[in-house]
């Protein structure tokens, strides 16, 4: 007779799209290994190397999840398979690269 396994589902929160998620929010579920894979980020990884392009820090596979893909235009939808559009940052130049923006916009007096 065969015996029955139980399968555990691992339940995980609805994810907001990525447009309105903060830089903080997106570097949160990096460290915590929540973020949604996608094919953009293993296809800049083997084009741009395991690298950080700003601080220049190098990365091996047990903690290539520090590694992100920033997209120089800021659009995350421009994927183009050549990789121009991708910079391979770490998870503090990249959280960095984006808070820049929301400076410059507090000292010019933005909201």
């Amino acid at each position: 007779m065969g015996s029955r396994q139980r399968i555990k589902f691992r339940k995980t929160q609805p994810q907001k799209p990525v447009e309105s998620k903060t830089a903080a929010e997106i570097v949160r579920e990096l460290k915590e290994g929540n973020a949604a894979a996608s094919d953009y980020r293993e296809q800049s990884l083997k084009i741009h190397g395991l690298i950080c392009a700003k601080c220049g820090r190098e990365f091996d596979f047990k903690n290539r999840n520090l590694l992100t893909v920033h997209h120089k235009d800021g659009n995350n939808r421009n994927n183009p398979s050549d990789g121009s559009n991708w910079e391979n940052l770490c998870i503090y130049c990249h959280e960095d690269e984006h808070s820049r923006g929301l400076l410059g916009d507090y000292l010019k007096g933005k909201s």
